[in-house]
């Protein structure tokens, strides 16, 4: 099979080059299981496992193949299996903080050139969760597309229309209804032959329900989502890379109940880009914007050309991010610090031998 249409490229090409003077393949990473994985190669699908040196040098979740990675295999042709000896470099990768207290990141989806960012126009339609999937999506290196769905059960769809076109500067907006076939020919530019698109959203904003359609056939489990508060169970239980009849391939991911920012920088300017500009006409550099004479940003909220919730949650995340990078550093201090520690115990012992 012709691996471009799984989304190969010159860019992966480039760094596969050194590796195919070695006699390696390459195959791409379909469905990640808890120790192993079911890659597509250029001949078949097939289950791989990585080697002990790659598993030896990982230091963290990321180090491990995710969905959508390119991998450089050994294959066992009689078994029908391979061996994962590397990674090759990510041209694009979605992540977040691992849930839980402890401070890992979770790759969602790797090099994906789109992430249909899905949100139901039900009681699940929330703006500032919106804004906290852009961050992430514009950080990530794809290109973000804000879908709405149910929009046949939306009675004020113009409305969220246009509180959504307000924060989201720039990103396209799609309205579909995926129970009834009706507005998906709109997602059809993103799912272009050898095109990755991940879906991204909440539990029950019908993802599985857009797969299906997509492929024309039910191949991911759907559930109803509870009345009060319109969210569903999680259909999807594993993250899964499929070709679409259009020769598009798209990720179908698990619903995400707690959604904390792994790293943000980028993706917050590039979602609040209105406060950002604004920042820009406050009289100090270092405005905190409270109580700072000539604040641009106090003066627009004053005027009521920029919406306080949305302000309120700009502050929130910047703390958020800010408050994960700090725990990035004391992370990576610690693990300095063992190894150091490590080596100067084997120098130790050696030095006693």
């Amino acid at each position: 099979m012709n691996l471009e249409l799984w989304g190969w490229s010159d860019f992966f090409a480039n760094h596969f080059a050194p590796y195919r003077q070695q006699g390696f393949s390459v195959a791409r990473v379909v469905i990640e299981c808890r120790n192993s994985y079911i890659l597509q190669s250029e001949n078949a699908e097939i289950s791989a496992e990585i080697t002990g040196k790659l598993r030896y040098r990982a230091s963290d979740r990321q180090d491990f193949p995710a969905v959508g990675d390119w991998v450089v295999i050994r294959t066992r042709e009689k078994e029908g299996t391979a061996t994962i000896h590397e990674i090759l470099p990510r041209k694009s990768k979605f992540s977040r903080k691992a849930a839980g207290s402890e401070t890992t990141e979770q790759i969602v989806a790797t090099n994906i050139d789109t992430v249909f960012l899905v949100s139901g126009l039900d009681g699940d339609f929330n703006p500032r969760r919106i804004e906290r999937y852009l961050i992430l999506a514009w950080e990530s290196g794809a290109n973000p597309v804000i879908v709405f769905n149910k929009a046949d059960v939306c009675p004020n769809l113009e409305n969220c229309l246009a509180e959504v076109e307000s924060i989201a500067l720039g990103v396209p907006i799609m309205t579909i209804s995926a129970a009834t076939n009706q507005g998906l020919e709109t997602l059809q530019p993103y799912l272009r032959p050898g095109q990755t698109v991940a879906l991204l959203g909440s539990s029950g904003v019908g993802k599985s329900t857009i797969t299906n359609q997509l492929l024309g056939e039910t191949v991911q489990a759907v559930q109803t989502v509870r009345q009060g508060d319109s969210r569903g169970k999680h259909t999807t239980t594993y993250r899964e890379l499929l070709r679409l009849p259009t020769g598009g391939l798209i990720i179908d991911t698990p619903g995400m109940r707690e959604l904390q920012i792994w790293s943000g920088e980028e993706g917050i300017s590039e979602s609040f880009a209105d406060i950002a500009e604004l920042a820009q006409q406050c009289r100090f550099r270092d405005c905190q914007h409270e109580h700072e004479p000539g604040c641009a940003v106090r003066q627009a909220l004053q005027e009521g050309s920029l919406d306080a919730s949305r302000f309120a949650n700009y502050q929130k995340l910047q703390k958020e991010i800010k408050y994960m990078e700090r725990k990035q550093d004391q992370r990576e201090y610690l693990a300095e610090k063992e190894k150091w520690k490590k080596i100067t115990k084997a120098m130790r012992n050696y030095q006693k031998g």
